[in-house]
């Protein structure tokens, strides 16, 4: 009888101890769930917010918030091309820099021709170092610079292994991408500091948030850009500076075929990007993009190295 007694005891203490953890859990899985539930409304108000109300209740002119002039770097890639004529549509005179001036001088007459803004081209070698910054710090002297765009290089996106690049290769990526996005910066942001008003906008790639094998440089580089900006907001955002990051995915050349929503044309691109100015420091520009690249973020590393080596070997 004892031990009957005492088997019935020990299972109402074990009853009693398994209520109060399952009491516990479920306490513990309410306040998960709700917090879950806070960060997906977040979420979502967010990515309204960011892509789709500043395109329904346009702000005021871009010109009067942040300057009457605006200089591309980079204007020789498809996304610089595209933001350079969108910003001339909304009447913003544009100064087009590159290493080649020949190749922008027929963008600069098209966009002066189009939107009857004035136009400037510059050319700067970047890989001269010091010496290619006084051309552009004297034109720049005297202009109200509102935005200073720099577009990264896409020419190593079809580049082979990095052992196979060749050094002058290497030494113009560093310079066109890192070293001309920095010493622009610093060319352009001590006026804007000074007029308290400005937009700095660095374009890079979704690459830059997961290292891709066979494109080492290419990704290095837009995570420098990436950084840099967010960095950047940090310190001058308070001074009236708006600091932007701009990681888009794949984006086609204006002319050519698209791949569907997911691969807009570059025009399309631009007219979304610039709608998040002011908006958000750090942003795909486009919102079927932020949707791949919170794919992106919330798959394993090893996933996207793999999707990445087949995508490599498919070209």
């Amino acid at each position: 009888m004892a031990a009957v007694d005492s088997f019935e005891l020990l299972y109402r203490e074990i009853a009693r101890s398994c209520n109060s953890c399952v009491e516990t859990l479920a306490v513990v899985g309410a306040l998960y769930t709700a917090s879950k539930a806070v960060i997906l409304v977040r979420d979502c108000y967010s990515f309204v917010r960011v892509h789709f109300l500043p395109r329904l209740m346009p702000s005021t002119s871009l010109g009067h918030r942040f300057g009457e002039w605006a200089v591309i770097y980079g204007a020789s890639e498809a996304i610089g091309k595209a933001y350079a004529e969108e910003l001339a549509r909304q009447g913003i005179c544009i100064i087009l820099i590159s290493q080649e001036g020949a190749s922008v001088s027929d963008t600069a007459k098209t966009i002066s021709e189009t939107h009857r803004v004035d136009t400037m081209v510059l050319v700067a070698d970047f890989s001269q170092g010091h010496a290619a910054c006084k051309p552009v710090k004297d034109a720049l002297r005297d202009k109200d610079i509102g935005f200073l765009v720099n577009c990264v290089d896409d020419s190593l996106r079809n580049s082979p292994n990095f052992t196979g690049l060749s050094e002058d290769l290497l030494w113009d990526i560093i310079n066109r991408n890192i070293a001309a996005t920095t010493l622009m910066t610093r060319l352009v942001l001590p006026g804007m500091v000074e007029r308290r008003r400005g937009a700095v906008v660095n374009i890079s790639s979704g690459a830059c948030y997961r290292p891709s094998p066979s494109k080492a440089a290419l990704s290095a580089s837009t995570a420098y850009l990436d950084n840099f900006s967010r960095a950047l907001h940090h310190e001058y955002g308070r001074q009236g500076i708006f600091v932007q990051s701009l990681v888009p995915f794949q984006v086609a050349p204006q002319g050519a075929s698209a791949g569907g929503w997911l691969i807009p044309q570059s025009d399309v691109y631009a007219r979304h990007a610039i709608s998040t100015l002011g908006i958000s420091h750090r942003t795909t520009g486009y919102w079927p993009h932020t949707m791949q690249f919170r794919l992106v973020q919330s798959m394993p590393e090893w996933i996207w190295v793999l999707g990445s080596r087949m995508l490599t070997s498919s070209c």
